[in-house]
């Protein structure tokens, strides 16, 4: 769900952006014809991985980088795209074998027909969702009969109905604009809308706005946006051993991140498209999780920071927004058994 896209960030969004603001940032960075990955794609029976701008799915450039799929005894063609929504239509297609996504997203996805599997937790949004509001609104009651831009159907969209919800207000109490989370933020930095849910970065462009401001965020509801390793069920079948290595090698770049943070913040704002400090300031907005927090994220629980739990909800949603008729089957969603292996090995080593 949460078109965590950086979704389809079209050229007219950049043009937008380029004439309200002039600094540069993850989500005006488009790779160019000439630029190229340093991916192992020639090489047969590699992994298709995919990937897009959130700051919790970074570290793969780093895996890349570092060469740890090498030493892990996997080829991976990791291949970047400028729009989320476009790798989750690719993993759906099975034009990759695996991506980078939203838990909200799969779920959706899913009740669409697709046959996905989540078998690693990259992270948890602590605070790099938010909604953001124009001067003059201070409180989320305030929010009651003014134009909120958000991508319907994304997690973003499912933040706003939590704050909403919580501050006994209804869907019908705002004028709702569904715009992709690009046109969204460009739309509040122009004036159209009263307030926008947005990620990172497109929450530095909102911001921009003179006198704009943060309502509240994914760090107020912890669990309810979580970022995904999901592959094909027909890829997990076929290639357990595969799957097994690049998960390993998440772990394996976690720890290399942690012994030379510095090197790595580096790695990531470069495929970032900002600067260093820039990238650093969203790093309390995502909290990457450790092994032990994957394996008691997949337990069954009764909040959000269960994936069940989080995953049923997520349904709930998507039926309460119209954007499906029936609950989706998520009974065969989660495979916990390649974070589980990993933490044997990590255990016996």
């Amino acid at each position: 769900m949460k078109q965590r896209s950086l979704p389809t960030y079209c050229i007219l969004f950049l043009i937008t952006l380029s004439l309200t603001v002039s600094c540069v940032n993850p989500a005006i960075y488009i790779k160019t014809t000439t630029e190229t990955d340093t991916t192992s794609s020639s090489i047969a029976g590699a992994v298709r991985l995919g990937f897009s701008a959130w700051p919790g799915w970074f570290p793969w450039q780093v895996t890349q980088e570092q060469k740890i799929f090498e030493a892990n005894k996997v080829a991976v063609d990791l291949k970047w795209f400028d729009g989320y929504l476009e790798s989750i239509s690719t993993l759906t297609a099975g034009q990759i074998d695996a991506n980078s996504q939203t838990l909200g997203d799969t779920v959706n996805s899913i009740s669409g027909g697709a046959d996905k599997v989540i078998v690693l937790v990259n992270d948890y949004s602590t605070g790099n969702d938010k909604i953001i509001v124009r001067e003059g609104i201070n409180s989320i009651a305030d929010l009651k009969g003014k134009k909120v831009a958000a991508e319907e159907g994304t997690v973003d969209h499912f933040l706003l109905l939590l704050g909403l919800k919580q501050a006994g207000l209804s869907p019908q109490d705002i004028q709702f604009v569904p715009l992709e989370t690009g046109k969204a933020a460009a739309a509040f930095v122009a004036g159209k809308v009263d307030a926008t849910a947005v990620f990172a970065p497109f929450t530095t462009q909102a911001l921009k706005l003179s006198g704009s401001k943060e309502l509240f965020s994914s760090r107020d509801f912890p669990g309810a946006i979580s970022d995904h390793l999901v592959c094909t069920r027909k890829f997990v079948e076929q290639n357990p051993d595969k799957v097994q290595a690049v998960v390993n090698s998440w772990f394996a770049t976690l720890d290399f991140m942690q012994a030379n943070q510095e090197q790595a913040y580096s790695i990531m704002a470069q495929r970032a498209g900002v600067s260093v400090e820039e990238y650093k300031q969203y790093a309390n907005g995502t909290k990457i999780l450790t092994i032990e927090e994957n394996l008691k994220a997949f337990q069954p629980g009764n909040n959000m920071n269960s994936l069940p739990f989080a995953a049923q909800e997520m349904s709930k949603f998507l039926k309460e927004v119209g954007l499906t008729k029936t609950k989706p089957d998520i009974s065969r969603l989660f495979d916990d058994r390649f974070v589980k292996a990993y933490a044997e090995k990590a255990k016996k080593s």
